[in-house]
């Protein structure tokens, strides 16, 4: 698995659940070589504007993504998973795309406080 790649993992759910959902693969994390994830939803009112991505089929990275309908890419659904609990690569985003999301985290996370 490489950064950018869509796998699925298991996943807590905001009802304590665990399930298989997909996450795109954000950063490589040191020491052990874990994957800082992002979950991705098909619940599109769960966007956050200026900080969440929508990739639609009509996106031209779509049919490489591997996702079965317009999905919203969570970065306020983050976790830290070792590559040994992803199930499987479904697809891929772009470069570009992996780069926008991972600085607007970073400029999140270096923001002051409101």
């Amino acid at each position: 698995m490489t950064e950018g790649d869509i796998a699925l993992a298991p996943l807590p759910q905001a009802d304590g659940q665990i399930k298989n959902r997909p996450v795109l693969l954000l950063r490589r994390l040191p020491p052990f070589g874990d994957f800082l994830a992002c979950g991705i939803s098909t619940q599109l009112q769960l966007c956050v504007a200026g900080f969440d991505e929508l990739i639609t089929a009509s996106d031209e990275e779509f049919p490489a993504s591997g996702l079965k309908a317009d999905s919203l890419v969570r970065l306020s659904f983050l976790a830290v998973l070792p590559e040994r609990h992803l199930l499987g690569r479904i697809g891929k985003l772009s470069v570009t795309r992996r780069q926008r999301l991972v600085a607007s985290l970073c400029r999140h996370l270096s923001s002051t406080a409101d």
